[in-house]
């Protein structure tokens, strides 16, 4: 069979579940009451502390901090917890780039840190290995929507001395045996930017449920203000790194839906990992063991280019593209990103930089997709396998 990049036909040639969802009337009926109450901003409003509390409520934590982003987020629950001015920080190596900058806007310096083969996941060992002197704190990334390995690495943070931060962008709504993401650290923090399962454009929140690392997270990120001080009073230095009425009003519906999205997502990855282990060279990565609860935000896919011929990653996620398929070639290591070589060093991360070049994406959109769509996903690799094979 031709493939599609060769002239062929298609395998679909239908487009795939937009996200984020259309909005709903319930969205539409909060912003226009924030809009036309003229009240838009978190200082004068209610829609963002009530967001805050039901998030917080909603995994568990005691306390909720809405911010502007999920990088800020990281920032003020490092700064919150002390980390400071010659501090290191362990983070993974296979990561958005945002978990090593916030430690650098901190002021702190990032030490990459491997990742296990079997899930991508910080590896407790490493971290182990790496903790040292300066070692402040170390950084957990719920990779794809699964927590990381709680157990271990928090006995690691025990032995260390070390305060731990869930980087939970991508785990709205995961648990680690039983445990929801967001209560396994001393804090946490959620993205709500764009492609996230929740979502208002841009946005992140900090949870916690210790109060004085909550009101330190309140007092940064407005302007260095305390909870019951006057406006004009700044005991410290801080930022206005508020959220706006208008996004907790985006985001208050959703709260209700993730349930179901999740849902959907979980059955869907269940029936892509049997399709995709039947064409072959392809593995669905599972979750660390203890995942109680998989967001799935993303579906992270081993490709081995043994098994299609040799060719390389690039050329699977072209043809797949040109076959209807739309895949995400994912991140790069952090051990291959220049720009944080003055504050990281030359560091070797081996099983990060092999996630690089054989690991591909299917983001969470299209485990939004019917039955039908999955299929077309198993079809269109199969067809790719065989006329890689073929040569």
């Amino acid at each position: 069979m031709t493939l599609a990049l060769d002239g062929g036909a298609p395998v679909r040639t239908e487009g795939w579940p937009a996200w984020p969802p259309p909005a709903t009337d319930e969205q539409r009926a909060l912003l226009l009451e924030v809009l036309d109450g003229g009240r838009w901003g978190a200082t004068a409003g209610t829609r963002v502390e009530e967001f805050a509390g039901a998030f917080a409520a909603s995994v568990g934590a005691r306390h909720g901090v809405c911010v502007v982003n999920g990088t800020v987020a990281l920032f003020l629950a490092l700064r919150a917890l002390g980390v400071g001015r010659d501090d290191e920080v362990i983070v993974p190596a296979y990561t958005f780039v945002a978990s090593a900058t916030a430690v650098v806007l901190a002021g702190a310096r990032p030490v990459l840190a491997d990742v296990t083969p079997g899930t991508l996941h910080l590896d407790p060992a490493a971290v182990d290995r790496l903790a040292g002197p300066r070692t402040r704190a170390v950084m957990p990334v719920h990779l794809a929507g699964a927590p990381a390995d709680a157990d271990a690495l928090g006995a690691v943070a025990r032995a260390h001395g070390l305060a731990v931060v869930e980087d939970a962008a991508q785990a709205h709504g995961a648990a680690w045996r039983g445990r929801p993401a967001g209560t396994l650290g001393d804090a946490a923090c959620f993205s709500f930017q764009s492609s996230k399962a929740m979502t208002a454009g841009e946005g992140g929140v900090v949870v916690t449920d210790d109060r004085a690392v909550y009101e330190r997270v309140w007092s940064l990120h407005n302007v260095g203000r305390r909870l019951e001080g006057g406006w004009y009073e700044h005991p410290e230095v801080g930022w206005n790194l508020r959220m706006t009425e208008f996004q907790a009003a985006v985001l208050l519906p959703q709260l209700g839906a993730l349930d179901g999205q999740l849902a959907a997502r979980e059955r869907a990855a269940a029936r892509l990992a049997g399709g995709l282990a039947a064409v072959g060279g392809l593995e669905l990565l599972p979750g660390p063991d203890g995942t109680t609860r998989h967001s799935r935000h993303l579906g992270l896919v081993r490709y081995d280019a043994r098994a299609f011929g040799g060719r390389p990653k690039a050329d699977f996620v072209a043809a797949m593209a040109a076959e209807g398929v739309p895949l995400d070639a994912g991140y790069r290591s952090l051990s291959r990103e220049r720009a944080l070589r003055p504050y990281t060093g030359e560091v070797s991360c081996p099983v990060a930089e092999a996630a690089e070049d054989s690991v591909v994406w299917l983001r969470q959109h299209l485990l939004m997709a019917d039955d039908r769509a999955l299929d077309d996903i198993v079809t269109a690799a199969a067809k790719v396998r065989g006329a890689f094979r073929a040569g």
